[in-house]
């Protein structure tokens, strides 16, 4: 398995939100500097343009050494590969018809220009430097000697935003637009999954649980559920519950097309003590075939990496000597397919900076080779 490479190459970025960006740099997959933030003027373009040209320029110019490319994440809808924004975007309203950002960054600094959706960044560093090589050197500590190349990465905050990396290469589609946010909602099959798994779902559930009118956010929620603030407790319990059931069932759809470890991120897994049970229920769950046989929704075991005996089950699988058929010779021969669930240890806004970094570093690498 792949460890993380990084590089004294310098990589700028930029956190682009809808009120402000936020400029910066890296180096050897870690920050360099200062960063420097500046109000994004998302409702003009013009503003906006020369906000953007005008940050880079600001940090560009405080660095030791100039930067190899530029590399961050945007909101979508985009077409990633070729750095257009365009569509429906509520916080940069002004993009509305097509903005070739990424050509008119690359033609002002004369460097590469890499834009990408932030759960595929988010996806790419954790696969990098995150979850997928901590949970192999977990799995080489307890002497197993299975590995995992794949990983299926999934941010709870705003919106469900998801990225995929397949044996060490972020899959951005044909058309930059890997998604599972617009699947059917498990509850809801005219709504899509979003809004079951997301801020505002936590806040309309226990709103419609509780009849508590009050316009409180999930950590306002999770204190409820914990008995630490006044509220319907179990009323909260079960927002994150149902969270977890709908996203369970996103993902049971997911894994069963992809196969890889998956990992959780976002501002949402705070209660993940709520959440997490229903989730991984979810995905154990039970289908039957028209002449009433039943299968596992999810056709690998499904383990909890996070729990101390999930994850010493999912090491030990269940490995075994067979003969190979005419010959003396052995080999190791493992029946139990399994897949594991685990929440991000980096946290989401640092997998993304480092998926922006390393994606940028090695792009860079192969153009030159």
């Amino acid at each position: 398995m792949r460890t993380l490479e990084t590089s004294q190459q310098i990589v700028v970025t930029l956190d682009a939100g809808g009120t402000n960006f936020v400029f910066g740099a890296m180096s050897e997959g870690k920050p360099l500097g200062q960063s420097i933030t500046k109000p994004s003027q998302a409702h003009d373009l013009d503003l906006c343009l020369s906000t953007l040209v005008a940050g880079f320029e600001e940090i560009i110019a405080s660095l030791p050494e100039p930067p190899i490319a530029i590399s961050f994440a945007f909101p979508g809808p985009a077409d990633y590969r070729n750095g257009i924004i365009g569509g429906y975007l509520p916080n940069f309203p002004s993009f509305r018809d097509g903005v070739a950002l990424g050509p008119m960054l690359e033609e002002r600094f004369n460097i590469p220009v890499y834009i990408n959706n932030d759960a595929d960044l988010f996806a790419y560093g954790e696969a990098q430097g995150g979850a997928l090589p901590r949970i192999n050197k977990m799995l080489e500590e307890a002497g197993s000697e299975k590995r995992y190349r794949n990983l299926l990465g999934y941010t709870f905050g705003t919106g469900f935003g998801f990225g995929f990396v397949m044996d060490g290469k972020l899959n951005l589609g044909d058309n930059s637009c890997v998604e599972t946010f617009c699947l059917k909602h498990r509850d809801h099959a005219k709504y899509i999954v979003e809004d079951g798994v997301a801020i505002r779902a936590v806040k309309r559930v226990y709103r419609e649980l509780s009849g508590d009118d009050r316009d409180l956010q999930p950590k306002e929620i999770f204190d409820i559920a914990e008995g630490t603030a006044e509220g319907n407790t179990e009323a909260a319990k079960e927002s994150f519950a149902t969270l977890g059931r709908v996203a369970g069932d996103a993902m049971a759809t997911a894994a069963t097309l992809m196969d890889g470890i998956i990992v959780i991120g976002g501002g949402l897994t705070g209660a993940s003590k709520y959440f997490m049970p229903a989730l991984l229920e979810e995905m154990r769950t039970e289908i039957e075939t028209m002449s009433g046989d039943k299968l596992r929704r999810v056709q690998m075991e499904v383990y909890n990496l996070d729990d101390k005996a999930e994850f010493e089950a999912f090491a030990r699988g269940n490995s075994t000597k067979i003969k190979v058929y005419g010959s003396d010779r052995e080999v190791v021969y493992d029946p139990i397919k399994r897949i594991g669930v685990t929440l991000s240890d980096i946290g989401a806004s640092n997998a993304v900076s480092l998926g922006a970094y390393l994606y940028a570093v090695r792009n860079r690498t192969n153009e030159q080779n």
